[in-house]
């Protein structure tokens, strides 16, 4: 009886827990969903809840120059962004990982920072920087400052995977005469391929999203998603911005079930 009265009294602290999780959830995600049937509404203005429900607004983005011109912009400057923050970031993981020095503890940290320094402090330093070397408005200049928030999750990601590793196969491969690169990219990296590319995914979803760093250094034929939206909820209250809101969001929730698919993957393949 006894036994019985606690597995109730400890089910009751589980479902209170689970209840409590579901409605922060919940909290966190209704207000995106939100503008998936603003998105379908054919008023002027953004309302909610939508009167009637139209597909009209999804052909009036595509066919806007502008918006197709920002999407272009966005999706060029977050594909750049992942190959690049995934590159460096799987290098310094990599570096992090193998190297034992009394640096390791400072350089991890340095690679953290960007998740730490409020991103509006990153994007005015770059900003100024930025205006002596003429990279302002430029595609190359938004893929070097998002890539600077994307690194760590990079890092963190191929870390994990590596800590998952035996690093005593590489070892063997160059004892069997293969330079460190070839046993990296031959051994190493296909069992840790599942991290890279979560990792990747998480650079690609934080590029697409990123707003603060847009609005400082990016502008006229370089203009982001992000950008736009924000000229244009200041300016005019476009209805096409629930519409952007809609696709970013759904392809940033495709990314990220990509990643976590991915991180599964690399746990599987670990145990």
């Amino acid at each position: 009886m006894a036994r019985i009265k606690q597995t109730l009294i400890e089910s009751v602290r589980v479902s209170w827990l689970y209840g409590l999780v579901i409605l922060t959830m919940l909290f966190l995600v209704l207000p995106t969903l939100i503008v998936i049937p603003m998105s379908l509404s054919d008023a002027r203005y953004l309302s909610f809840p939508p009167k009637s429900l139209s597909i009209e607004p999804f052909f009036n983005y595509f066919a806007s120059l502008e918006w197709r011109a920002a999407t272009t912009v966005s999706l060029i400057t977050a594909t750049l962004t992942m190959l690049l923050a995934t590159t460096l970031g799987t290098a310094a993981a990599y570096s992090l990982h193998v190297t034992q020095s009394r640096f390791s503890g400072f350089m991890r940290g340095l690679m953290m920072a960007p998740m730490i320094v409020p991103t509006i402090f990153i994007a005015i330093g770059l900003f100024f920087v930025y205006a002596r070397l003429d990279l302002n408005n430029t595609i190359p200049g938004l893929v070097l400052g998002h890539t600077l928030l994307a690194l760590p999750y990079v890092v963190i990601n191929v870390g994990a995977g590596l800590r998952s590793y035996d690093m005593t196969q590489e070892h063997a491969a160059c004892i069997l005469g293969a330079s460190r690169l070839r046993a990296f990219f031959d051994v190493t990296l296909p069992q840790i391929r599942f991290s890279v590319i979560a990792g990747a995914m998480f650079a690609f979803a934080i590029s697409l999203d990123e707003a603060v760093i847009s609005l400082f250094i990016s502008g006229g034929d370089s203009a982001t998603l992000t950008k736009r939206m924000f000229t244009s909820l200041r300016s005019e209250i476009d209805p096409l911005i629930a519409v952007v809101a809609t696709l970013m969001t759904t392809l940033s929730i495709i990314m990220l079930g990509i990643s976590i698919v991915a991180q599964r993957k690399a746990k599987r393949n670990a145990a």
